[in-house]
């Protein structure tokens, strides 16, 4: 039982016993003791105070008495203004450190019968991944790991967005102007070839567009030729034009290979990857099933739509009048085939906030279409990452190259390892490992440690700060606490027998943040927020620091002491290794 559990019991007892208060389930909800006040828990008793006509201050003593008397959890309490302050017996706190110690499984929640699906990632094939799709990928692996963790099955995977008409912008720009370059002749990845060529579109369209608005040429809008070219392909495309075919899947390859190479440095796999080009014909099915059930209709343009109006939303094209899917075509097929791949119970999307009202759209569509996973959609919304200077965009080639940017981490921690003087004994291999754990360690805990929802500005000095709030931190925190046990080696292993305290105030902090550990996974994997986890792990490594400070440990000369200080010790290194790497983040052993 969960010592709120128990707490929560003792005290309903003892309101039943001191004044004849018999309290309802819940109803006596205990918060965090403020930390210039001893104590782990608080009740509020004012709320009580009234029902029962007596002075808060003086039934929360009462209560306190109570409880210390006819409980062996309480050593002692305090009453400040009315709220019941609980410090907890030693005891209780050494027994959740036998816990973390003796059982490998702590934290991990009982097995729930429920599957998830989360989809994350999702690039285009047109550009190589950015900073926004490094948010995206952390943000979703750590999620699907939470829910692991947290007791359900589930499956991550990722859709490809490799047709429609972004896709055919590079095709054409390639096409036009590429002399056939490739990515061994140009020393690029084929990632970044591709979006090269989608840069390079995108400044084509405008200057052509320029110049027609200029002459007063064309239509009203004028569509330059560039996009006319790209609009034909899509058609082609989806009719099976073999040329065309051939080129897509050349330049899809290459933008294939380059996708891998960035997931293996990110750590990134999945169960499932999905592809639109295959997804979209089913979607085109279920845009005919809903013209059938009257869900849809053909407009006058020859297009098929939805009119969502009743919803709050507005019509929906899901079928353009030349007879090509649109995103949410496909989207629709996919829902239809993950659901009869998975059968799942909860259907996450982890996409940026910029695309909220889509997904109202979509889930909208799969309501009427009376599918019956319709209940367990779910959008995960996040904040886009902006630049000093402003929003990122592609098709203009103001992004934060995502490969760059491990590259640019990775030397900037060369440098720092190599001026710490930290690094003595290790091979070029182990230090090239060591450079790279460390680089996106500290990636991954900037991006993960701030709520989902919140909009960030990324500062590449921020995201490297070796000192203070960052992934770089807990590191060091566990490879100290790895050098410790090197110290201690030829010594008899720890053990907690015999040992019962007292201890202190900052030992009994160290251990209810141990404590907590589930409390916090649970409640991570509920709010669908890693941020809770990557604060927490944050929080024990600095506790533990100040412990680190404040006492020696395999110098103490105590040996019952000194063993309880290792096991504390081993304790947070094992909870700080399981917390980051929920969130796809190694340790290192040695820095």
């Amino acid at each position: 039982m969960k010592l709120e559990s128990q707490l929560t019991e003792a005290l309903k007892k003892a309101f039943l016993d001191q004044y004849q208060l018999s309290l309802e389930e819940g109803a006596c909800p205990l918060q965090l003791t403020r930390k210039e006040f001893e104590g782990t828990f608080s009740l509020a008793v004012f709320p009580y105070a009234k029902r029962c006509n007596h002075p808060p201050a003086q039934m929360a003593d009462a209560i306190g008495r109570w409880l210390q008397t006819h409980t062996a959890l309480i050593a002692s309490y305090n009453v400040i203004g009315g709220f019941l302050n609980l410090v907890l017996q030693d005891y209780i706190w050494l027994s959740v450190l036998k816990e973390v110690l003796q059982n490998p499984d702590y934290g991990q929640l009982p097995k729930k019968d429920s599957r998830v699906v989360v989809e994350f990632s999702c690039p285009n094939t047109n550009k190589p991944q950015h900073l926004g799709h490094l948010r995206n990928n952390f943000l979703g692996n750590a999620l699907a790991n939470l829910l692991q963790a947290a007791g359900h099955t589930v499956y991550k995977v990722n859709l490809i967005n490799d047709r429609g008409i972004h896709i055919c912008k590079s095709m054409v720009a390639y096409q036009q102007f590429a002399a056939g370059e490739t990515p061994e002749g140009s020393g690029l990845k084929g990632d970044h070839l591709v979006g090269k060529y989608y840069v390079l579109f995108d400044q084509v369209y405008k200057e052509q567009l320029a110049a027609m608005e200029k002459e007063g040429l064309g239509e009203a809008p004028p569509v330059p030729p560039i996009l006319q070219a790209a609009q034909r392909m899509l058609v082609a495309w989806e009719q099976g034009d073999p040329c065309i075919l051939a080129l897509w899947q050349k330049m899809n390859g290459w933008v294939y290979e380059g996708f891998n190479a960035t997931y293996n440095q990110l750590g990134i796999s999945f169960d499932t990857v999905y592809y639109e080009s295959d997804t979209y014909l089913l979607g085109k099915k279920v845009v005919e099933e809903g013209l059938q059930k009257k869900v849809f209709y053909r407009r006058t343009d020859g297009a098929v739509a939805i009119d969502l109006t009743a919803q709050g939303l507005d019509e929906k094209v899901v079928l353009r009048s030349d007879g090509t899917a649109v995103y949410i075509t496909q989207d629709l097929g996919t829902a239809d085939l993950r659901y009869a791949d998975y059968r799942f119970d909860k259907m996450i999307y982890v996409v940026g906030n910029e695309q909220e009202y889509h997904f109202k759209v979509l889930f909208s569509i799969i309501h009427q279409l009376g599918r019956v996973y319709r209940g367990g959609m779910q959008h995960l919304t996040y904040g886009m990452i902006e630049l000093p200077d402003g929003k990122m965009k592609s098709r203009e080639g103001n992004v934060v190259d995502a490969d760059q940017l491990i590259g640019e981490m990775i030397e900037t921690v060369r440098l720092y390892t190599e001026q710490s003087n930290k690094i003595e004994g290790l091979t070029a291999a182990a230090l090239q490992a060591l450079h790279h754990m460390l680089a996106m360690g500290a990636l991954k805990f900037f991006l993960l440690r701030v709520v989902p929802q919140k909009k960030m500005l990324f500062n590449p000095k921020e995201s490297i700060d070796f000192q203070g709030d960052t992934g770089t931190f807990i590191q060091y925190t566990y490879a100290r606490i790895c050098s410790l046990e090197r110290k201690a080696m030829g010594e008899a292993c720890f053990s907690l027998d015999g040992y019962h305290g007292p201890l202190g105030s900052l030992e009994q902090a160290i251990l209810f943040q141990l404590y907590r550990f589930p409390h916090q996974i649970e409640e991570a994997a509920e709010s669908y927020m890693p941020s809770i986890l990557a604060n927490y792990a944050l929080e024990l490594a600095k506790l533990y620091n100040k412990f680190y400070a404040a006492y020696p440990i395999v110098r103490e000369a105590n040996p019952a002491l000194r063993s309880f200080r290792r096991s504390l010790s081993a304790a947070v290194g094992t909870l700080l290794k399981k917390s980051m790497n929920l969130l796809g983040i190694d340790l290192p052993e040695q820095m």
